[in-house]
């Protein structure tokens, strides 16, 4: 049944203009402000020492957690679909763990278990490793929040093509190792590019469990987000806006890598 043109017409007018407001509007603050006292000052915010040293921990972090997710989150997804053993039922609620915890409490139990005073302080100290405070211990962080993005794109996928050709493949002389990355993988790799395009994104965003770790170094600790908090205590706040804008931008790259995933998915 057809809706009338009114309705139609009326619903999408209030789609837009709630996409207009919530979405469009502060991309086009971000950037008007950002450019608002002049490309030469805008220049300045983003070549500043202290964001170029963030925006390197920035993408050092990303590289690093990315890459571990994804080693990872495509083993555990491998193990939950094609087999049946004890404790699988426990491996696939802890993939959830990282939703169902707050990044902030997340990083305040690295705090605990790695500080000085936590039960591994003596054998960090002991050993003169500084992980809490430092950039290890950002890494540590946002492995830990964004480890299910891509465990959880690829785990359905594999579910839902079943095991048919996987056992044919065995069934033939295959191995275990060329099995899965003859067969199993490149059924499922846009999934798996899908699942990274989420992780980098949440990792270069990632500011609870950062901020919790990180210390607030200045020009050794901060990564972007935690940059941009500096620059909106100051006055004018157009350091902050600026590098915003770069988080925007990889933003905005990052949604025309997952439509175009989401393109050739199709």
């Amino acid at each position: 049944m057809r809706e009338p043109v009114w309705v139609r017409r009326t619903l999408i007018a209030l789609a837009l203009s709630f996409l207009a407001v919530f979405l469009v509007a502060p991309l086009v603050v971000v950037f008007a402000s950002a450019l608002g006292e002049g490309l030469p000052r805008y220049l300045a915010a983003i070549t500043h020492p202290h964001t170029v040293s963030a925006m390197k921990l920035t993408l050092i972090t990303a590289g690093i957690a990315v890459p571990c997710n994804l080693v990872v989150g495509v083993a555990a997804a491998w193990l939950i679909a094609k087999f049946r053993f004890r404790g699988r039922s426990v491996l696939l609620t802890l993939l959830d763990l990282p939703f169902s915890v707050s990044p902030v409490i997340a990083g305040l139990i690295f705090v605990l278990l790695l500080g000085k005073h936590g039960p591994f302080g003596a054998f960090l100290e002991a050993h003169r490793l500084q992980l809490i405070f430092a950039p290890p211990g950002i890494i540590i962080a946002t492995v830990f929040v964004t480890f299910p993005f891509v465990a959880r794109e690829v785990l359905p996928l594999m579910q839902a093509q079943g095991n048919d050709q996987e056992e044919a493949a065995l069934t033939l002389g295959a191995s275990g190792w060329q099995t899965f990355f003859r067969v199993t993988l490149p059924r499922v790799k846009w999934g798996v590019l899908y699942g990274v395009v989420l992780c980098n994104a949440r990792a270069m965003g990632e500011f609870g469990a950062a901020w919790v770790v990180s210390g607030h170094i200045s020009g050794q600790t901060n990564t972007l987000p935690l940059q941009i908090e500096v620059f909106s205590n100051e006055y004018p706040s157009t350091g902050a806006f600026a590098v915003a804008s770069l988080l925007t931008l990889l933003a905005l790259v990052t949604l025309g890598v997952k439509k175009l995933i989401e393109w050739r998915t199709a």
